[in-house]
């Protein structure tokens, strides 16, 4: 009796003292865990005292874009408001097209001699030829033109084409027709003769919006 009622006592002391070490052990479990993230998240962001420098030479590549040409075609929209007659002058209308991958500004033209004259045609579409009315009787030629071939005309106002863009421009009254052209050049459409060149520089700039009006005025 005695003995089995000892046992019984000691069992009783051991799982209360179990029970005591369970929970002061508690805190410090959780203590623990918090120092654990904590050295953890030191270790994957924190800033030490070694400080890593670059080596001399450090570098990365670039590319410069090429350089390609611009086109000027003739458009029939919007039409010339000024229209040509015998002494007088009248629009010319056409796209500039920028294939470069960049801005590209036109500040003036070269023009063939006066002596190189527009082709007739019958409609607006320029695949018909008027009847009388070609590149060599027209008497209708870009105005200010001398004779020089290529002489060098500066725009009223720089024009802006967008990357890989075009712009559709009413030049104000630079065709110019003599008092000896024909009749058969009467209710004409016309394409003028090619520019011999431009005056243009690539980069960045704001593009022009489109339609624009210009002229150059000498």
């Amino acid at each position: 009796m005695f003995r089995n009622r000892a046992d019984r006592t000691a069992k009783t002391e051991d799982v209360a003292a179990t029970a005591r070490f369970s929970r002061k052990s508690l805190p410090f479990k959780i203590v623990s865990g918090v120092a654990g993230m904590a050295l953890v998240g030191g270790a994957a962001y924190g800033v030490t005292n070694w400080v890593v420098g670059l080596a001399a030479g450090s570098s990365g590549e670039a590319q410069s874009a090429t350089v390609s040409n611009l086109t000027i075609t003739a458009v029939a929209s919007p039409s010339a408001t000024n229209l040509l007659f015998p002494g007088g002058t009248g629009d010319v209308v056409a796209t500039i097209t920028n294939p470069n991958a960049f801005p590209v500004t036109v500040t003036g033209v070269n023009l063939p001699a006066n002596t190189t004259y527009a082709s007739g045609y019958t409609t607006s579409a320029l695949s018909t030829a008027q009847t009388g009315c070609s590149s060599t009787t027209s008497d209708v030629l870009w105005n200010f033109a001398t004779g020089t071939s290529g002489s060098a005309h500066t725009l009223a106002t720089p024009l802006t084409v967008a990357a890989n863009g075009t712009l559709t421009v009413t030049l104000t009254s630079d065709a110019s027709m003599t008092t000896s052209a024909p009749a058969a050049c009467e209710a004409t459409y016309l394409s003028m003769p090619p520019l011999t060149g431009v005056a243009a520089t690539g980069g960045a700039a704001t593009a022009t919006v489109s339609p624009a009006t210009d002229t150059w005025t000498s």
